[in-house]
């Protein structure tokens, strides 16, 4: 698969802002939709990591059965765009004003919630809601142990509650070494084990959800619905694990060279735009699509600083990785989306930026 070329149009543009590769956009989307449909699951794409809409109706089209929000107010806007089946995936505290927003939410559209304690259960009563259960798979967040997933199902039952089974994210899938792999044995073996807990309350898991970008390859199959998000874009951190190849990255940070001082290209992208994120095991604070042996050594608000053996010309544009996509993509308002061409197409509100709550 051919990367769209650096393209002569951005050096008319602005920088640094936010490109999206359209044709490598569509293909990372068309791959993971097959890979879902050939296992015979239901894949519902987690869109905190674009806040799209026009991105998500692109997953839909090819074939997801819904997508997934972090937050009631992520919710709320895709909601309010259209999209009407939604799992927030995430153990929500509901207090009256959060009671409100879900009830509107339950009114448009078909809600799915997350829950891990009696607490957050008892909350939910009196909502026309679907729930599941988060359990920990590995990650050691959020979620309950999932021996325990049974009763706490029961309890919710006993509620009232449309109790539709569990969910669980393996989050230590973002690992070096064998994190993917591990962390993929760990999901399906702890939504085995939540299934297990259900029926020995007589209560049959309709959801068993995981996934997680690095670890979908290495997915043995106990769940029925994935929810990846990462997957659209690709970043460096993806990257750095091996889970995606630089021609599988979709979205980069479009920076100018502004300096050459102490023999180091200086970007005018700094953690303003490209998010400050760096995992254990980044070798930098994010890394140049076209230049693969340049790291980004140093990173304030607006400056970064690349160390690499040929220095761009001064004024020229270079292609940014971010290291962790989905906090770049909130730093900005809109995508600039190009196609095969080089040529701008479009220009996507993130929609969703900054609905944190």
């Amino acid at each position: 698969m051919a990367q769209t070329p650096l393209y002569a149009a951005v050096m008319t543009l602005p920088t640094p802002f936010l490109a999206v590769d359209l044709p490598v956009l569509q293909t990372n989307i068309e791959r993971v939709a097959t890979w879902a449909a050939g296992r015979g699951v239901a894949l519902r794409p987690h869109v905190k990591t674009h806040k799209s809409l026009q991105l998500a109706a692109l997953q839909l089209a090819a074939g997801a059965t819904g997508i997934t929000v972090a937050t009631v107010g992520e919710a709320e806007v895709f909601a309010a765009g259209g999209f009407d089946d939604i799992l927030i995936a995430y153990p929500l505290w509901v207090d009256a004003v959060q009671r409100e927003r879900l009830a509107g939410l339950a009114s448009r559209v078909r809600l799915t919630v997350g829950a891990d304690s009696a607490e957050g259960l008892a909350g939910l009563v009196g909502l026309d809601v679907a729930v599941l259960i988060e359990v920990d798979s590995g990650h050691h967040r959020s979620g309950i142990a999932p021996e325990r997933a049974g009763e706490l199902a029961a309890l919710g039952s006993e509620l009232g509650l449309d109790v539709a089974g569990v969910f669980t994210f393996p989050g230590h899938s973002y690992a070096a070494a064998e994190g993917p792999a591990r962390a993929a044995a760990d999901e399906d073996a702890a939504l085995l084990r939540a299934a297990e807990s259900f029926r020995a309350q007589g209560i049959e898991p309709r959801t068993l959800s995981g996934g997680s970008t690095p670890s979908l390859a290495f997915s043995g199959g106990e769940a029925n619905e994935y929810r990846p998000g990462v997957y659209v874009f690709g970043d460096a951190q993806q990257w750095e694990l091996s889970t995606c190849t630089p021609e599988q990255i979709a979205l980069t940070v479009h920076a100018r060279v502004v300096s050459h001082a102490g023999g180091r290209a200086v970007l005018d992208s700094g953690s303003k735009i490209l998010g400050a994120d760096r995992a254990p095991y980044a070798s930098g604070f994010g890394r140049l699509l076209d230049h693969p042996d340049a790291r980004i050594v140093m990173l304030s608000e607006h400056h970064a600083v690349v160390e690499l053996a040929e220095l761009p010309a001064l004024g020229s544009v270079v292609r940014v990785v971010p290291n962790h996509v989905c906090n770049a993509v909130n730093l900005v308002e809109e995508l600039v989306v190009f196609d095969a061409s080089g040529e701008q197409r479009e220009r996507w509100p993130v929609s969703a930026r900054g609905r944190n709550n």
